[in-house]
């Protein structure tokens, strides 16, 4: 087991739903993405996606890929990601986190070596929207030789219908599911049928099932609750950052009474 494995365990254990964020790295700056994961691990959240910033987030709604770019001109890059990732482990942080990204970053810096460098600095899972799971072994091979790399998250969508069996086969983590036809950021636009496409996911998937795209509060995700074992929140977490100046207290408030009131405690 990895942090991740281990965290969706103990939430599993307490009876609990999950609760993911995404967050693009190098918002405000290096240093400030590394107050806001750490204020987000001390408010208790379960898993934090942390975006690399890409010149074509195909996958992302104009949320993200302003925050992608924004990023990129402030000097984010792999290198200095994954020396915040190292500096956040040395100061005790033990979070899972887990890389959101595009195939053609980890290309260019090298498999062996990218998850060589996830291993050493200590991240835990990726998430490569653009890589289709017949081209995938490759990239499995790579992390399956190298001790300690992160394990790759599989995608679903609405529309792999008969083919989630063989995407889930031999998945690890958890799986995302994609709860919408679209890129992210549709505010709670969830496709028509999601309710039974979740529970068609349910029904083959030995690992936690989370719901993502589209979600802000934990009322968006009432209806499907009995159903998933978590949920991901990622443009609204954006929005929310820009609009508070980046502001740790709000990033642990919005943490805390999301979790709260998915799990019926209060907030």
């Amino acid at each position: 087991m990895n942090r991740i494995e281990e965290r969706l365990q103990q939430v599993k254990e307490r009876g609990s739903k999950a609760f993911i964020t995404y967050m693009t790295a190098g918002l405000p700056d290096m240093a400030g993405s590394a107050a806001i994961l750490k204020a987000q691990a001390e408010a208790g959240i379960d898993v934090i996606e942390l975006g690399i910033p890409f010149s074509d987030p195909v996958a992302d709604g104009p949320v993200i890929q302003a925050a992608s770019y924004r990023a990129i001109q402030k000097g984010a890059n792999l290198k200095k990601i994954f020396e915040m990732v190292r500096q956040v482990r040395s100061e005790g942080c033990e979070v899972p986190i887990v890389f959101m990204m595009y195939f053609n970053t980890a290309m260019y810096y090298g498999l062996a070596a990218f998850a060589a460098k996830c291993a050493e600095v200590g991240v835990d899972g990726l998430i490569i929207p653009d890589l289709p799971y017949e081209e995938q072994p490759q990239m499995t091979k790579v992390l399956d030789e190298t001790p300690g790399a992160p394990i790759l998250i599989q995608l679903v969508t609405p529309a792999s219908g008969d083919r989630i069996p063989m995407i889930l086969e031999n998945a690890r983590g958890f799986v995302y599911c994609v709860s919408s036809m679209g890129v992210t950021g549709q505010e709670a636009d969830f496709h028509r049928n999601v309710v039974s496409y979740l529970e068609q996911v349910k029904a083959v998937s030995k690992i936690p099932v989370m719901m993502g795209f589209g979600i802000r509060t934990a009322a968006d995700v009432e209806p499907m609750k009995n159903t998933i074992d978590g949920c991901i929140v990622g443009s609204h977490f954006i929005r929310l950052m820009e609009e508070s100046n980046y502001s740790t207290d709000v990033a642990k408030d919005y943490v805390r009474t999301f979790k709260a009131q998915m799990n019926g405690e209060k907030g």
